[in-house]
């Protein structure tokens, strides 16, 4: 039978540590919820907390944290545009102070710790599909860069820690993910396109259109983050973790205006700075290692996630959940 474990998500009461803590308290594990609650809600693990392998601690990861664990998943910091660029400091304090803080929680315990990365490090490639050792093309001064720049700082910081104090580490670069939980306030382009399609309103597309994503549901990148955690300690990674599949803005687009029935039509604006122009994950590596590939379809997982923001909108929640 599978041990019992003490497990820490930082980022915990966010849209995908919500969906983790959820997973690892159904494995069965003690969980040990941690939000500053700046992008993250108590209403996304209120039905968490009668549960009593369930805690939660209101702590910001750029200061210290003293507790006994077995595993930390390091899930904390903002992760769309518009909340990571309101105050780009915190923003990268967060990743590298984060970073540094966690790592030496897990030297202390002695705990397994997983690194949310993001495809971000990736900047606006040049190699398409991106592989792990694709090192990037990342602009350092640009207003994405708080986010990006902290992210490949925290990696470094990763393997630094493996190399120097042969910490058990895991690195999962994070591709666009979504689902149920989200902002309607969030940035991103499918809680963006979603709440205007249900409000009717025009769907604002940037640049022509074309540039691509690839989207990956929520709960499929919960079971690879999983599955990162639980292989040997020589896989470090970092390893992708998102759909290979990839659609342009305005497929997206067509495609949430068809499934909400909406009258809504398409406004193209300019094209913000060093958006990347292509993102879609190489998954040969997690294919190998954890057996993983997404499973849900964009169009199934759209329709839950349509659910959720339709909820929020007919009943006058989605400004109390965007400002929780």
């Amino acid at each position: 039978m599978q041990r019992v474990k003490r497990v820490l998500v930082t980022g915990g009461a966010g849209f995908l540590g919500s969906f983790l803590c959820e997973r690892l308290l159904g494995e069965g594990h003690e969980v040990v919820c941690v939000d500053n609650f700046f992008t993250g809600s108590r209403r996304n693990v209120s039905h968490l907390l009668d549960d009593r392998s369930f805690e939660i601690i209101r702590h910001d990861v750029t200061f210290p944290l003293y507790i006994e664990v077995d595993e930390i998943y390091n899930l904390a910091c903002p992760a769309s545009p518009v909340h990571y660029q309101f105050d780009p400091v915190q923003t990268t304090k967060t990743s590298v102070h984060g970073a540094i803080n966690m790592l030496g929680l897990a030297k202390r315990v002695r705990a397994k710790i997983l690194q949310a990365s993001t495809s971000e490090v990736y900047g606006d490639p040049e190699v398409h599909p991106q592989k792990e050792d694709y090192w990037g093309r990342v602009n350092p001064i640009g207003l994405r860069s708080c986010y990006d720049e902290g992210k490949r700082c925290a990696e470094t910081l990763f393997f630094d820690y493996w190399r120097q104090h042969r910490l058990r580490i895991k690195v999962a670069r994070i591709f666009n993910t979504y689902g149920p939980r989200m902002r309607p306030d969030d940035g991103r382009v499918i809680s963006n396109f979603i709440v205007q399609a249900l409000q009717n309103q025009p769907i604002t597309v940037y640049g022509n259109g074309q540039q691509s994503r690839s989207f990956c549901y929520v709960n499929d990148l919960i079971d690879g983050l999983v599955r990162l955690m639980q292989t040997a300690d020589d896989v470090t990674g970092p390893i992708n973790l998102g759909n290979p599949v990839e659609f342009t803005m305005l497929e997206l687009a067509n495609l949430v205006i068809e499934l909400t029935g909406s009258r809504s039509k398409i406004k193209f604006l300019p094209l913000p700075v060093d958006d990347p122009r292509q993102r879609q994950p190489d998954i040969g590596y997690a294919s190998r290692e954890l057996n993983w590939k997404p499973r849900i379809a964009l169009r199934d997982g759209l329709a839950k996630t349509i659910a959720y923001f339709d909820d929020l909108v007919s009943s006058g929640h989605a400004g109390s959940a965007a400002a929780e």
